[in-house]
């Protein structure tokens, strides 16, 4: 039988069970780091479950449920999105309000119309047919969800704000992106500066763990430079030897450079005199 939505008392059943899962498996309020360790959790424990046999029955829950399922029609081919479906447009700094909290998409996507997908534990954010944003769902009022990496384009034409920008205030980077960072600006200054953010614009294409390590072995060969650190976070994916070091090289031919003698300039000064 069919139940109306909101209406707990069509459906008790249901309901019922939701308060069994309530005093059995949250009680006390369980801490998990995310929804999804909490879920495996609850999964874990009605898996388990299954292989109790209820008063009034002589199969267990499993046994039950495999029958009911042999009943039952298939699942559908294409999963049940379980969220709420918005509407919105991007604000002139990005951002764009869902439940009245502001989530930041790229910079690209200014003043543009997009879709909204609030599920439970996250926020996904699309235009047209294409995903651009993922961020945690926040059930505050009127809070700011960044994406550092949203504003890197940005900020590499207006290098000046890096350090102003709001976005990237609360961005806890590794140490070892502040080292090179240093050694960059020590180097080149202001395009040094532009030069670093580059280096953290390739967030948008590697995972933080691969360039945290392509930082780390940039800084101890030396080689303190944007295309260094692309190529080693290309290692670092590919698995395989960096190619930054000439001596792996040994058909590249060696530059010979001799001294100088002084008598070779006096020939020229004897040649100008006649």
């Amino acid at each position: 039988r069919y139940g109306r939505p909101g209406k707990g008392n069509d459906k008790g059943n249901v309901e019922g069970m939701v308060g069994y899962a309530r005093r059995n498996h949250m009680v006390p309020i369980p801490c998990f780091s995310d929804w999804d360790a909490f879920n495996s959790d609850l999964e874990a424990q009605c898996r388990a479950r299954q292989d109790h046999v209820l008063r009034g029955h002589k199969e267990t829950i499993g046994a039950r449920l495999h029958r009911d399922l042999v009943a039952m029609r298939p699942l559908p081919a294409a999963p049940f999105e379980a969220c709420d479906q918005a509407n919105g447009r991007v604000s002139s700094q990005s951002l764009v309000r869902y439940d009245t909290n502001d989530y930041s998409v790229p910079v690209a996507y200014g003043h543009q119309d997009v879709w909204i997908r609030g599920y439970v534990d996250q926020v996904m954010i699309g235009c047209r047919g294409e995903v651009i944003a993922r961020h945690p769902r926040s059930y505050d009022r009127e809070d700011m969800v960044f994406d550092p990496i949203h504003y890197l384009p940005l900020i590499e034409r207006k290098i000046n704000a890096l350090d102003q920008a709001a976005p990237l205030a609360e961005w806890n980077l590794p140490e070892e992106f502040d080292t090179l960072r240093r050694l960059m600006e020590a180097r080149m200054l202001k395009m040094g500066r532009r030069e670093y953010v580059q280096v953290l614009r390739l967030l948008e294409s590697f995972g933080m763990d691969d360039l945290h390590a392509a930082v780390k072995k940039a800084l101890k060969l030396g080689t303190v430079g944007f295309d260094a650190v692309k190529h080693l976070a290309l290692c670092q994916v590919e698995k395989r030897p960096p190619r930054l070091d000439l001596d792996v090289y040994p058909y590249l031919p060696r530059a010979n450079v001799e001294m100088t003698s002084a008598a070779s300039y006096m020939a020229l000064v004897s040649e100008a005199a006649e």
